[in-house]
């Protein structure tokens, strides 16, 4: 809802320079923060880590009106990050823990097609938002959701059957919280074809005002609805033709829609790239979080979501860094920072054929 308006509002208060650190700072929370995530779901419970993350949001979202210098900007986009870090891992583990083995991939899509209908529809609002009223109305009408989502899970029943009750120690992460092995081809994949979403969120304001769209939600809209309208079939398919057939499909597709959208010179061409993602993107990700619940020990369930969130993170806000970086506010660099997320998708691809070949894998 907010992100399509930081560039702007960070460029008015001089710091332009930064627009690569708008999502890559957020990312770093959410990524440092996951392993305390997958420990709390594991131990505490589900509901408990995900009420914590949508305070954190709704806290940070009503500080952003009172921000006034780059570095108070900075370290809130650093905070905020900590809501990414710890709901998504509480609501994931706790879909896997009331979902049929058989049905995962069909769950997962499901899940991520809720998700993806409130990214469909808030960019465009949080921009009419903030042309008919203010910034800062945006704000709070985010910290409003965020409220809104503390009340719903409120009323969930836990599902850890084996819960404890919070003690110091749970915070105590060691090296087996950061990592779950069983799931590294996943988590690779979806570092590398993660950075094209970075790129996506820290570009496309700016893409779009170069072509003539100055309500940059709008093409957030449009992929995310893309994206919608694929994730619970290709969910389904994923169960029935196995993981690796349907990732190959994705990455491939998220390769061809960076091109397009890098090599933009008209709004039509932007638009094409923008659905060509977010159907790649409604394949990839329902499919790597199903086969992450497959690979993940029974036990373990948060922290194989958290790796396989860690490395979503890694990738996001490696792609906005890079991206930010590469692009240097001159619109001739767009094809290098959106081509670079193009191989780095093909990349993913041969990694994903060269470790599934000869086998069945589902």
């Amino acid at each position: 809802m907010v992100i399509p308006e930081l560039p702007a509002m960070l460029e008015k208060m001089g710091g332009g320079e930064y627009k690569g650190l708008i999502v890559s700072l957020f990312t770093l929370t959410a990524m440092l923060s996951r392993p305390f995530s997958g420990r709390l779901a594991d131990t505490i419970g589900r509901v408990p880590v995900m009420i914590l993350g949508s305070v954190v949001c709704l806290i940070c979202s009503a500080i952003y009106p009172m921000v006034a210098t780059v570095n108070a900007f900075l370290w809130l986009r650093f905070f905020h990050g900590f809501s990414t870090g710890f709901t998504p891992t509480g609501f994931t583990a706790y879909i896997a823990d009331i979902v049929p083995i058989q049905r995962r991939g069909e769950a997962m899509g499901l899940l991520s097609t809720f998700g993806t209908l409130g990214m469909a529809g808030s960019p465009a609002l949080g921009g009419w938002i903030e042309a008919e009223i203010s910034l800062d109305a945006s704000f709070y009408a985010s910290a409003g959701f965020a409220l809104v989502s503390v009340v719903i899970f409120q009323t969930m029943k836990e599902t850890l059957h084996e819960k404890e009750s919070f003690r110091p120690r749970h915070l105590k992460v060691g090296w087996d919280d950061l990592y779950e092995p069983n799931v590294l081809v996943p988590c690779v994949v979806m570092m590398l074809t993660a950075y094209a979403f970075g790129v996506m969120l820290t570009l496309v304001p700016d893409l779009s005002d170069h072509l003539g769209q100055h309500n940059k939600g709008v093409v957030f809209t449009v992929f995310t609805i893309s994206s919608v309208a694929v994730r619970i079939i290709a969910g389904r398919l994923s169960d029935t033709y196995g993981r690796p057939a349907i990732l190959k499909l994705s990455t491939t597709l998220i390769a061809i829609s960076m091109l397009v959208t890098g090599l933009s010179t008209e709004t039509w061409m932007m638009y094409v790239g923008g659905i060509l993602y977010g159907l790649a993107n409604g394949i990839n990700s329902p499919t790597l979080f199903a086969w992450a619940t497959d690979l993940g020990e029974e036990r373990y369930k948060g922290r194989a979501f958290a790796s396989l969130y860690i490395a979503m993170e890694f990738g996001i806000g490696i792609g906005a860094l890079i991206s930010g970086y590469v692009y240097a506010d001159r619109m001739e660099n767009f094809p290098v920072a959106f081509g670079t997320s193009s191989v780095l998708a093909l990349v993913g691809l041969g990694y994903l054929m060269v470790k599934t070949q000869g086998r069945e894998i589902k």
